[in-house]
């Protein structure tokens, strides 16, 4: 007779209901195992997958260090058991003076039946918490610490706990009184909440401190009469878990086994599936339901796992799935689980891989598109076992891309002290996940015991979700999906609540060769934050993008403000920009989006490197997709946000190695690069900007303007003069025209404050002048020989000084005109 026969046996000897269940139903396995599995979870048949091998506790050293972790597992335990007794016992007291008085509210006979064997069931549990604490904490002080001489890895011998185990197990009997009065307990519990508001007060808030912190969580008390029920069904399953880490040679190995022995032919029959443990609900009747569930990537062992994630309307339970072999029913096996009660979520995005991580992916992302391009060119052609084959190997290479590709990290902290990290590959997903959370999260939520094995074991009939997000197998193939180049130009925002810098977040579907996830720089503070920033992709069946508009704070989270997702259609898109403005909830976003089809070329070891120093700028205009570069408008306007009332801005100097920094920075990554430039000193963000035209290969006025530039300064007549030099301006190329224009523009703003910063136009012009306009090298013979340098210097000012002293600049294009077939569209989410 096996485990779950002995335990109906036993429920209906005690006359307490028990559900039979078939064959199928039935788990071998012991759902409550936390193992060190570091295979990812798949949803193919598992000699299928070209994965590690699940790592065995082969050596005793191993072992051992397993067992003393799930003997500090079993410790917690007991410590958090204990509590919810000594919460349940609370009231006996004074329940039991009530008995004698003229208004009772339970008789005695009831608290009898209510509390029975209960304060003997604490104080056997309360022997047994006290020497395993007093034996772990003895062996923890004699381990050998760092740099010290013995073998820490054998110190686990030493370590006797099989007595404990073993008397408790003797004194398993008080639980069988316990079952067997448990049905009438709760029927009174019943009926006295129903018939007495004194007594439904006291039962609808029991309270107990749970956690180191000494958090209060509220119970129900038909929930805390069922802890000793859920605690003693988990019995034969701890003992079972203990003596798998117990090597055969330790003197606890047969004291295990006979506690085991004795466990199994008493109590491991009570197990999760009885009819008493359903009857279980939460607060006002409401029953437990499946609100959400995906796949994510658990990182809570310090490995990765793919794992499939349930959330219910008062918990998270994460399990990890089994596939059926052919004939049985698919299984799910208990991972972890966390009340939401006080639950406690905290994202953030790590985007930076390390060189072995970016090597990793490349190489997966390399086999998988080698796979999907022979799936193409031999579709139809070596038959249907070929294209099988191939497809298998697709869907292993994404499980792997799936489970090490993720940078956005999902933090869970529980009152209780339990916590668990969750990654996720797409913010947008995450989002989605934070937000269902929080809508059943709530101030009073109720713990209720979880039915483990009742609740993993029907994730089968209840899951929403199949299996993995593997574009391979769920692809649409043909004119419905894009493949080739999706250009997303994000322009400005609005509907913003309060100022804020934001920045965008865009991602793609489809194959992921390459990144399918791109962010804007964040913006300055503003209601209306504008970024005329261009975003590129290469997608392969592509049919959905997806935009989040994130707010960033100092010191703080990052917040979602809205998201929305877009249908990809090949049949409105092309290769002119289409312009539309999205409802992200409250936050309305303008973007253009266009596409070029064609062949996806493979993926490259690292990602292209866009310089903007030391570049010519028609160069970093045309790969921003701008007309004025991203690090000229960002130090402009950081440089207007919080420096015009700076004394000195751009004449003194900030620090030479903060700004070499900076520079370096905006050669790599633009979005790191404006973070830090909110951070930094003002005058390095002025110093910033003057860098970038001093290093300019060519001046921002070029050089062969120079000369005609020097002759309108002679025209006497001042409008006549402007006329000339506003000439020989539109004669300049585009980018550099429009970027000239905007400095002066912010230059003449710098100057409106120069009774408090001390900058005339004069004094900007001088600093400026130099820098954005030389006289060409070729000049440096006959002419340029007998030119004087002051006066070279005496004339870029002037021309400079000139320009500022205008009143009526044009204004500067400060990004590409994005054409369109139609007129803009709004897109409501």
């Amino acid at each position: 007779m096996d485990v779950y026969q002995e335990a109906v046996g036993y429920l209906k000897s005690q006359h307490v209901p028990a559900v039979v269940r078939t064959e199928t139903e039935v788990m071998e396995e012991d759902v409550f195992q936390e193992e060190a599995d570091s295979c990812p979870l798949s949803p193919f048949h598992p000699e299928s997958v070209d994965f590690p091998d699940t790592p065995t506790l082969s050596s005793p050293e191993e072992m051992l260090e397993r067992r003393l972790m799930v003997l500090k597992g079993i410790l917690e335990s007991e410590e958090v058991y204990l509590r919810e007794l000594e919460a349940l016992l609370m009231p006996m007291k004074a329940l039991r003076a009530s008995a004698g008085t003229s208004k009772p509210v339970l008789s005695g006979q009831q608290v009898q039946t209510v509390f029975y064997q209960v304060p003997e069931i604490r104080d056997m549990h309360q022997s047994f918490f006290s020497g395993l604490k007093e034996r772990l904490s003895a062996h923890c002080r004699s381990e050998p610490g760092p740099g010290e001489d013995g073998q820490m890895s054998y110190t686990g011998f030493e370590l006797v706990v099989g007595d404990l185990f073993l008397k408790m197990v003797n004194q398993l009997g008080l639980y069988g009184g316990f079952i067997g009065n448990y049905e009438e307990a709760v029927q009174v519990v019943r009926k006295c909440t129903q018939s007495d508001p004194r007594f439904r007060t006291l039962a609808q808030s029991m309270m107990s401190n749970i956690g180191s912190d000494k958090t209060r969580t509220k119970y129900t008390f038909e929930a805390l009469l069922y802890k000793p029920l859920d605690r003693v069904t988990k019995t034969t399953l701890v003992l079972l878990d203990l003596l798998k880490t117990t090597p055969e040679t330790h003197q606890d190995y047969a004291l295990l086994q006979e506690a085991l022995r004795l466990s199994r032919s008493f109590l491991s029959g009570v197990n999760e599936s009885s009819q008493s443990k359903r009857g279980v609900t939460l607060s006002h009747g409401m029953r437990r339901k499946l609100m959400r569930d995906g796949f994510v990537v658990d990182a809570s062992e310090g490995e990765r796992h793919i794992r499939h994630l349930f959330l219910y309307t008062d918990l998270l339970l994460c399990t990890r799935f089994k596939h059926a072999t052919r004939g049985k029913q698919d299984q799910y096996r208990f991972g972890w689980f966390l009340p939401l009660a006080g639950l406690k979520l905290r994202w953030i995005a790590d985007q930076h891989r390390s060189p072995d991580a970016q090597l990793r992916l490349h190489t997966i992302r390399t086999k998988m598109h080698l796979l999907r391009q022979q799936l193409r060119q031999h579709a139809g052609s070596k038959g249907l076992a070929f294209a099988a084959r191939s497809r298998k190997k697709l869907e292993q290479a994404e499980l792997m891309l799936l489970t090490h590709s993720p940078v956005y990290t999902l933090e869970l902290h529980s009152p209780s002290g339990k916590s668990h990290t969750l990654l996720l590959s797409s913010l947008y997903e995450l989002e989605e996940w934070r937000e269902a959370i929080h809508k059943v999260t709530t101030d009073n939520i109720e713990t209720v015991p979880p039915d483990l094995l009742t609740l993993t074991s029907a994730c089968v009939k209840l899951r929403m979700t199949q299996q993995p997000p593997l574009h391979s197998t769920n692809a649409v193939e043909g004119e419905m999906s894009l493949c080739g180049t999706l250009s997303v130009a994000v322009h400005s925002a609005c509907g913003l609540q309060q100022p804020a810098s934001v920045y965008v977040c865009v991602e793609v579907d489809g194959y992921e060769f390459y990144d399918k996830q791109a962010t804007t720089h964040s913006s300055i503070h503003s209601l209306n934050p504008h970024w005329d920033q261009e975003l590129e992709f290469q997608v392969d069946a592509a049919q959905e993008l997806r935009l989040l508009c994130v707010s960033q704070a100092d010191g703080k989270n990052d917040t979602v403000l809205g998201k929305t997702s877009v249908k990809l259609e090949s049949k409105t898109l092309n290769e002119r920009w289409r312009r539309q403005t999205l409802h992200l909830g409250q936050v309305d976003v303008t973007v253009s989006l266009k596409f070029s089809p064609h062949p996806l070329e493979p993926p490259s070891a690292t990602a292209p490197l866009h310089p903007v120093f030391c570049v010519p700028i028609e160069i970093v205009t045309q790969q921003e997709g701008v007309m004025v570069p991203h690090v000229v408008r960002c130090c402009a306007e950081e440089v207007e946000r919080r420096g015009l009332a700076e004394v000195g801005i751009y004449r003194i100097s900030g620090s030479s190695s903060d700004i070499n920094t900076l520079k370096t920075v905006f050669n790599s990554n633009l979005r790191d690069a404006v973070t830090r430039l909110r951070r930094a000193e003002v005058n390095v963000v002025s110093g910033v900007l003057k860098l970038y035209f001093r290093e300019l290969p060519e001046p921002l006025i070029p050089a062969d303007k120079f000369q005609s530039l020097a002759r309108s300064l002679e025209i006497q007549d001042v409008d006549s003069r402007l006329v000339s030099m506003f000439s020989v301006l539109h004669s300049c190329p585009a980018p550099n025209r429009n970027t000239f224009l905007f400095v002066l523009h912010h230059l003449q703003r710098v100057s409106e404050k120069q009774d408090t910063n001390k900058m005339t136009l004069m004094n900007l012009a001088t600093i400026f002048g130099p820098s954005l306009l030389r006289l060409p090298v070729a000049a440096l013979g006959p002419i340029g020989s007998s030119m004087d340098i002051s006066v070279e210097v005496v004339l870029q000012v002037q021309v400079v000084f000139c320009y500022l002293q205008c009143n009526n600049l044009p204004e500067a294009q400060t990004s590409l005109p994005h054409d369109t077939d139609s007129e803009d569209e709004t897109t409501h989410m």
